[in-house]
């Protein structure tokens, strides 16, 4: 995937990134129209001060001739980090134009604010054609004729694979930076068949850009934007530092019902055939039983008695979020099925806790209030299904009751570090994270039940280790980690 040859091959790389260590300010020295520019042109403000971490990441970009993957925590900064890149670029290669791909619509909102605070003035390339196409078109012919001013798109990955904006890419100039955020999202086969090969200079964001379970298209991953790039920004770096707040975690354990665990069983036996054939087209097969493994044990019946119990004690506490699956629980009314509404309808009627439901899909304007309400103590708390997966952001949860604990090392660890957000009125979180205890499996299925089990437990270990209660909540899950044989080492 080599891009072909062009005036930016005669770029000194090595030179930028010395240059660039050596006389760039932490802080910009200069406020908007320090350059003589009018807005439109990337700059950063004077009311943010690069981290070191930050700093080094930009010159191993350059460094690397402008290609890279940043793997950098929640709160570490990468959307600051990546305009860093761009204002320098801008400065002294005279960058030209700035594409932002992002998995969903309110990053895109999200990603706009920073750039406005960078001087920018984007285009924001989804939804409605009618909203941005003949304004791009405009504005990359302006650039493409007078070889002047700067352009700014920032699009999700919807619109990135359609006709209307893939029939804009020849135009961009060779003097463009694609930013991949969330890149992991972009290996799967359609985004990534849709990635310019022209563009050559190309920047990757996430905390996990490994890719669960597909090796295919994680390679892509880095065969286009570039391999990853240190420095890698851990979660414990980002408590350490004071970008995310410490936290007291405390592992719940739940059975499974006696038809769960039947189901459960059947899955896991098909799961170990797939991993041992080892085939890449079965990667969707193994992908599908994945997910179904995942909701079941997302959505197990004795979470809500679970629940209860600890919340029946909690009544008194407020900003908690309930993080549910996307799945189904038992039981005879058909209306409170989905694990979403259970959960509401127990926590509301059953025990008088104020909460609502937030889901991906409530419309923006209506998380904003629910946001509102949250934060002032109006709403105790919000019952939640995918959003910490999407990378959206409510700094002022203090409390949260994980009842999907996912298996995939992105979703686990980008669910846990949203919760970590700082804010003002908030010193530290409490994390309660409920696991499913497997059942009784037959030999043949055992082990790759204990395989694959390990994992898990792996993760949460990792996350037990750096809470303030680490030891009492490690040695929880070194217990149940001993009943089934399975060695952490």
């Amino acid at each position: 995937m080599e891009v072909p040859e062009t005036n930016l091959e005669a770029i000194d790389w090595q030179k930028l990134a010395q240059e660039y260590l050596k006389y760039s300010p932490k802080v910009s020295e200069r406020g908007f129209g320090g350059y003589g520019e009018t807005v439109g042109y990337p700059q950063i403000p004077n009311s943010i001060k690069l981290r070191d971490y930050q700093r080094e990441a930009v010159a191993n970009w350059l460094r690397h001739r402008g290609r890279g993957t940043l793997k950098m925590a929640t709160g570490s900064g990468k959307t600051i980090t990546a305009l860093a890149i761009t204002t320098e670029l801008y400065q002294k290669i005279n960058l030209q134009v700035l594409i932002v791909i992002c998995p969903y619509r309110h990053l895109v909102n999200q990603w706009a604010k920073e750039c406005q605070r960078f001087n920018l003035q984007p285009i924001l390339a989804f939804e409605s054609v009618h909203n941005w196409q003949s304004l791009l078109a405009g504005k990359l012919y302006s650039i493409r004729s007078s070889q002047k001013g700067f352009l700014t798109v920032i699009t999700t990955n919807a619109t990135f694979v359609t006709d209307h904006f893939q029939s804009h890419i020849k135009f961009f100039p060779d003097r463009t930076l694609i930013v991949g955020d969330e890149v992991h999202n972009l290996g799967s086969p359609r985004l990534e068949a849709c990635l310019p090969l022209r563009i050559g200079l190309r920047l990757g964001l996430s905390a996990t850009p490994e890719r669960y379970f597909d090796e295919e298209g994680t390679e892509a991953i880095r065969q286009y934007f570039g391999e990853i790039l240190q420095p890698e920004f851990t979660l414990a770096d980002a408590i350490k530092t004071g970008a995310l707040v410490s936290y007291n975690y405390y592992p719940l354990f739940v059975e499974l019902t006696p038809p769960e665990a039947i189901a459960y069983a059947k899955l896991t036996q098909g799961i170990g055939w797939l991993l041992q054939q080892n085939k890449s087209r079965d990667q969707e097969k193994l992908t599908s039983l994945l997910m179904k493994r995942a909701r079941l044990v997302g959505a197990a019946t004795n979470k809500l008695p679970a629940l209860y119990q600890l919340m029946e004690r909690r009544l008194d506490t407020t900003h908690t979020l309930f993080y549910c699956g996307d799945g189904c629980v038992e039981g005879e009314d058909t209306t409170y099925r989905r694990q979403l509404a259970a959960v509401t309808k127990m926590l509301g009627k059953d025990l008088g806790y104020r909460v609502n439901t937030y889901t991906a899909d409530t419309p923006l304007e209506e998380r904003e209030k629910l946001q509102q309400q949250f934060d002032s103590g109006e709403l105790q708390g919000l019952v939640a299904i995918r959003c910490l997966d999407e990378g959206v952001d409510i700094p002022s949860i203090q409390n949260a009751v994980i009842l999907a604990s996912t298996s995939n090392p992105r979703q686990f660890i980008q669910r846990r570090g949203r919760i970590l957000r700082p804010h003002p009125h908030k010193k530290k979180a409490t994390l309660f994270d409920m696991i499913v205890i497997p059942p009784e499996l037959d030999r043949e299925i055992l082990e790759t039940e204990r395989n694959l089990f390990r994992k898990e437990l792996k993760r949460f270990i990792e996350f037990a280790d750096l809470a303030d209660n680490s030891e009492a909540a490690r040695q929880k899950i070194i217990t149940l980690a001993a009943k089934y044989d399975i060695s952490l080492d």
